[in-house]
């Protein structure tokens, strides 16, 4: 994983643990890797991982099971699709509605190419939020 310097790592691997489920990588009520496996795959620290799961189970994305481990919440994904649209919406949509009105375009020119980039890299993928 390639991180940024513009945001903390942790938050980096949020966004990453988030994209997983979004993906159904990693489903609701399936165990989470352990912190020492996450930290090996992703080469960092333990530390930064906790990090990262303590603040993942402050959203009630993560839920530690004593003694057993961290699962995936029940209802991982849509608080998952909540924190990412958060994140998007106060982060990066200003910068790309500055980009618009400098580049004198609107949403509907980029209509075709959300379809055409959702069409090919996404074709599988059910955005059903749904959960019991």
């Amino acid at each position: 994983m390639e991180f940024r310097e513009s945001q903390p790592i942790y938050l980096q691997i949020a966004e990453h643990v988030c994209e997983k489920i979004l993906l159904r990588e990693w489903k609701p009520n399936d165990r989470a890797p352990s912190v020492r496996e996450l930290a090996v795959q992703l080469e960092v620290n333990p530390n930064t991982v906790m990090r990262t799961y303590d603040f993942l189970q402050s959203k009630d994305i993560l839920v530690n099971e004593r003694g057993i481990g961290l699962f995936v919440a029940g209802k991982a994904l849509k608080h998952s699709l909540s924190y990412l649209q958060d994140e998007f919406t106060q982060k990066n949509l200003p910068h790309v509605f500055r980009r618009l009105v400098l580049l004198q375009m609107d949403i509907d020119t980029l209509k075709p190419y959300f379809d055409k980039y959702v069409k090919r890299n996404f074709r599988t993928l059910n955005h059903a939020t749904d959960e019991a």
